[in-house]
């Protein structure tokens, strides 16, 4: 598996319809039955950065930089 600088967020998805989600290479999540379906649905619809982000949103871990400006309020 290959990644560009700014793809650090990629998926793979399985015969049996489970959709494995990558940071860097690692395996983060996994996503199965209509979590999985939902989720492959978006991507087709999401090029580009907007595909980024939405595999980052599906694992749950990684903030979405609004945490500042929370703070600050």
């Amino acid at each position: 598996m290959t990644f560009r600088r700014d793809d650090t967020f990629s998926f793979r998805l399985s015969k049996s319809g489970e959709v494995t989600v990558f940071h860097l290479g690692q395996p983060v999540t996994v996503l199965r039955g209509q979590a999985a379906d939902r989720f492959v649905r978006r991507m087709k619809d999401a090029p580009g950065p907007g595909g980024q982000q939405l595999m980052a949103r599906v694992t749950g871990n990684f903030k979405r930089g609004n945490e500042k400006a929370a703070l600050r309020k």
